[in-house]
């Protein structure tokens, strides 16, 4: 096992320096070939962690919702949500809107403009990239 770790960190170091490369797996090439613009490298990173594709996914659904309908949703913690939420938002993709109904504080959340663009390029990418992967495996 001591082995192994040793093995495994002399790769890793080799990698950092450049030393050796990875080499892409054969099973990848016809889907590259058919889809080059698809590489994982076009994903909208922002969109593709899962709670942040949960978040954009249910306020593509609805109108808006608030953090409390989100948070029970997708089953994360206020800490996780109140993290991906933020990225969204300082990315422009979804607004934020703080208000008390009576004495509650309220936090609302809905999908702009550019949200809803990158969420539908993102599903138009992850489209391409299933249909390729049918064709070359039937």
């Amino acid at each position: 096992m001591a082995a192994r770790k040793a093995q495994a960190a002399r790769v890793q170091e080799a990698r950092v320096a450049g030393a050796v490369s990875r080499a892409p797996s054969p099973q990848a090439a016809p889907l590259r070939a058919a889809l080059p613009h698809t590489s994982p490298s076009n994903l909208d990173r922002l969109i593709h962690d899962h709670v942040r594709l949960g978040i954009v996914s249910a306020l593509a659904a609805n109108e808006s919702l608030s953090f409390t309908e989100l948070k029970s949703a997708l089953g994360v913690t206020d800490g996780n949500l109140s993290v991906h939420a933020r990225k969204l938002e300082d990315a422009g993709y979804v607004a934020c809107t703080k208000r008390f109904s009576g004495r509650t504080p309220r936090t609302d959340y809905k999908l702009t403009a550019a949200g809803r663009s990158a969420f539908e390029k993102y599903l138009d990418h992850m489209d391409a990239i299933i249909k390729a992967t049918r064709r070359s495996s039937t």
